[in-house]
């Protein structure tokens, strides 16, 4: 045991290190070369099944979750455009319509059909961390992210009481702590936006300027925390939790830019390269060898990422159809909601082991295709741009 947990530790420690400088020497983008090299190392038995590195790996997880929220600018998306909202509603829509009928059409399993219009910005914040946060497409795929992470969070939520309980009492009983938490929500964001109203300096206190005792961080990582206990609690969706903590920091707590710096530096240094590796390694490479997880995963990407792009027609008006096309490839990637499906399904014997992996090596294959895809349209860009 404990020649396995130090073996796990070092591989891990190598794994941090030097992804980026293979993902360098590749070309390809990091948290794709973080997966692949989970599953590799997985394969050889140098990384394998251990209590801890799971927890850490779903605080990671979360963590990313929190740095989305932290991108989401709430006094930009509630001065938002009637049209760009119209649009971004418009195009979650069509992307939902056309996941949900190509699914039928193509004979998928019912909980794939589920999984395929679900929307998670967890890697748009790695996107916006190499893109910048200010990027006109960036900007546009955070304002129908987060209408679309918010529905498939209750999605999610929804599907898991419904596969766990039943459609029963307690059902709705889950679905009113979900309706009542995001009142509850709101109501609290609007006591807090009125109390700094009225005493701003209370800002100053809670995350002085000036400060030895790393106060910023400390108040961060409680509101992260705290927030998490709270749907421990109501037995929600953890995910949930860490991107509104996210965004309770980004909405109050806006005018300390180093915070946010403080926070993407810990979380991509450290906390969301062990969840990309864990993904990796919980994945069977042996798995490929099974007659149609290939192709079906490779059905299921192509399905997912054409029904974004579609949808994505809705948005070429606001800022081109460059733009349009980038937004669609950005929201084809919710890797994590995609794996969290796959999990309770085959969990609930509500999926059996083929589509299950089929889930997983789709979720893997989207990053690869999209990050690789964006890097090539933004490469190409910026040489027009320079001639």
């Amino acid at each position: 045991m404990i020649h396995t947990d130090i073996t796990l530790i070092l591989t891990l420690s190598v794994l941090i290190w030097g992804s980026p400088f293979a993902a360098k020497l590749l070309r390809l983008p990091i948290p794709a070369i973080e997966i692949i090299l989970g599953a590799l190392f997985g394969f050889w038995g140098l990384i394998g099944h251990n209590t801890y590195f799971d927890l850490i790996a779903e605080v990671g997880f979360l963590y990313l979750m929190f740095l989305a929220g932290m991108e989401v600018d709430l006094k930009q998306l509630s001065g938002i455009s009637p049209i760009i909202l119209r649009r971004s509603i418009l195009f979650l829509l069509i992307m939902a319509f056309f996941s949900v009928i190509s699914g039928l059409l193509f004979g998928l399993n019912t909980i794939v059909i589920i999984s395929m219009p679900l929307i998670s910005i967890g890697l748009l914040a790695s996107l916006s961390k190499t893109y910048g946060k200010n990027t006109p497409w960036i900007k546009l795929a955070f304002t129908a992210g987060v209408l679309g992470e918010i529905i498939s969070i209750a999605i999610l939520t929804v599907f898991d009481a419904a596969s766990t309980t039943g459609m029963h009492l307690s059902l709705l009983v889950k679905i009113g702590y979900l309706a009542l938490f995001v009142i509850a929500v709101y109501i609290l964001y609007r006591m807090l936006h009125l109390l700094f109203w009225w005493f701003p300096e209370l800002k100053r206190t809670l995350v002085p300027k000036f400060d030895t005792s790393d106060q910023d961080i400390r108040l961060a990582m409680a509101l992260f925390f705290i927030l998490i206990s709270v749907m421990l609690a109501l037995d929600l969706e953890l995910a949930l939790g860490s991107f509104i903590a996210g965004m309770a920091i980004s909405a109050f707590f806006h005018h300390e830019k180093a915070l946010e710096t403080k926070m993407s530096s810990l979380g991509f240094g450290f906390l969301v390269p062990l969840f990309f590796i864990h993904v990796g390694a919980s994945f069977d490479v042996r798995s490929l060898a099974i007659d149609g997880v290939i192709s079906g995963a490779l059905l299921i990407t192509a399905l997912m990422i054409g029904s974004r792009l579609l949808g994505a027609i809705a948005l070429k008006h606001i800022n081109g159809s460059r733009d349009a096309l980038l937004v669609g490839l950005s929201l084809s990637m919710p890797l994590t909601l995609l794996i969290a499906v796959a999990t309770i399904g085959y969990e609930t014997k509500l999926l059996d082991l083929l589509h299950y992996y089929q889930l997983i090596l789709a979720s893997i294959f989207e990053i690869l295709i999209v990050m690789i895809t964006i890097k090539i349209l933004q490469k190409g860009y910026e040489r027009k741009q320079t001639d």
